[in-house]
């Protein structure tokens, strides 16, 4: 699994048959240009995770492409005209050879009610566990986790407790689209610090990385 991070949550995953974009949200730009892209997952309607403008922009250079999210966000992309397909709950479809399985979760709490909206994460081909904006535990082993590290629901000693509870194999940073890069500091440093103690490989990723895994 190839999985480059364009900025963000917004991840573009290459299996030996697939290729994934996840989140095309407002924190980055270089989605818009991407072809050969076969699925676009979107795992809730907030701005920095569903740029409606941006999935424009993708779909037009991928025609081929579905849309897979949830109801929430079909009812945003119903009004565009836009068509997708809903997975979500524990639903489970395989894409060419390569299985997709919806978590679905509460976004984390910013503040009591204000933004909790429907979010399903997305485990890929049985190997990456991409949660959105939730904390949510699979209920079988994590071989890489997109790790959210910061944000207004987020903090390092969270996300290193959530990642804790899962015990990935691998992880790297997501949700960090608010952060300058140069100034990233802890919020990568400390989980890659932590994580390692406990067995945990944290690869600190930045927008416009990309791994093997």
């Amino acid at each position: 699994m190839n999985i480059q991070k364009i900025g963000h949550c917004c991840l573009l995953v290459r299996t030996n048959t697939l290729t994934i974009l996840t989140d095309p949200g407002n924190f980055s730009t270089d989605q818009n240009t991407v072809t050969g892209i076969d699925i676009v997952l979107i795992t809730h309607e907030h701005g920095d995770h569903l740029h409606v403008s941006s999935l424009k922009e993708v779909l037009k250079n991928n025609p081929n492409a579905v849309v897979v999210t949830n109801t929430s966000v079909g009812k945003i992309l119903d009004t565009e005209g836009m068509t997708y397909k809903v997975l979500e709950g524990r639903a489970k479809e395989v894409f060419q050879d390569v299985s997709v399985e919806a978590y679905d979760a509460r976004h984390e709490e910013i503040y009591e009610e204000f933004g909790q909206v429907q979010n399903t994460g997305y485990f890929i081909d049985d190997r990456l566990f991409y949660p959105g904006d939730a904390f949510s535990v699979p209920e079988k082993p994590v071989e890489i986790l997109a790790l959210p590290v910061a944000g207004p629901w987020c903090k390092v000693s969270s996300a290193i407790t959530y990642a804790l509870t899962v015990k990935p194999v691998k992880a790297f940073p997501v949700h960090d689209g608010q952060l300058i890069t140069e100034r990233i500091g802890g919020s990568h440093k400390v989980p890659e610090n932590i994580l390692k103690r406990h067995g945990i490989e944290f690869i600190p990723m930045i927008p416009g990385s990309v791994i093997d895994f």
